[in-house]
């Protein structure tokens, strides 16, 4: 985090890297394009990471923003071992930073997603493992953690154009009740807030780290929900 950054914006060269890409998903295009994919997303991405992660610390101090591979920034390569979709390469650039004591895909975080012609920005933990799965449910019927998820929420929404997820299961699980006030949220699976729209022109400068932080900042309750609640783990 001490290295000086010099992130002036993503070029045009990334995203139309993503729109050929969907075409020509396949290893030989892909390493014919590789010294593109270094040059046009990870130099510039390595940059945005630094530079906002200086700036999410002030938002939340103890955030991971780490340029390494595979860390902050995902790996472009796909797990197909499950999938009927055999394609390699992953259609979007994804970046994480996350906080917490656990390993970063148990924790809280916020989510930077380019899919062209989108991008989203998230706050949470879209998929739980079943410990942290486990407090979540006892935490949303609980008098105060749920009361205080409920208010996050609302308070989100109220801000702008927000969508909350992960739903995944399709009854209320089974030991709880099925009318209880936050009922539909143990229907989720994980808890993420996140808005998209099309790639903003701010993302092509600077001012896309104050694009992003002014939604991360929108975003902060429900990690700080959810980095208390993983905080209960010992």
């Amino acid at each position: 985090m001490s290295d000086e950054s010099c992130f002036g914006g993503f070029p045009i060269e990334c995203v139309q890297f993503y729109k050929d890409l969907r075409e020509n998903n396949n290893k030989p295009w892909f390493d014919e394009h590789r010294a593109e994919f270094e040059k046009y997303v990870m130099e510039p991405a390595r940059d945005f990471v630094r530079e906002i992660g200086q700036a999410l610390t002030k938002i939340s101090p103890g955030i991971i923003a780490d340029t390494r591979y595979n860390q902050s920034i995902f790996r472009p390569f796909r797990d197909t071992r499950f999938s009927k979709d055999k394609t390699p390469y992953k259609r979007h650039l994804g970046i994480f930073f996350w906080e917490g004591h656990l390993p970063k895909m148990d924790c809280s975080g916020f989510y930077f997603h380019l899919e062209p012609p989108m991008l989203m920005l998230a706050a949470g933990n879209h998929c739980f493992s079943k410990p942290i799965l486990n407090l979540y449910r006892e935490s949303v019927v609980d008098p105060k953690y749920g009361k205080d998820l409920s208010k996050v929420l609302l308070q989100i929404q109220a801000k702008g154009d927000y969508e909350i997820g992960e739903k995944q299961y399709k009854q209320v699980p089974r030991g709880y009740d099925k009318n209880h006030e936050n009922a539909e949220l143990l229907l989720f699976g994980g808890l993420t807030v996140w808005t998209e729209s099309a790639i903003p022109t701010d993302f092509y400068s600077s001012k896309l780290v104050s694009y992003c932080l002014d939604k991360f900042k929108d975003l902060y309750p429900i990690h700080k929900w959810l980095l208390e609640m993983t905080g209960r783990i010992k």
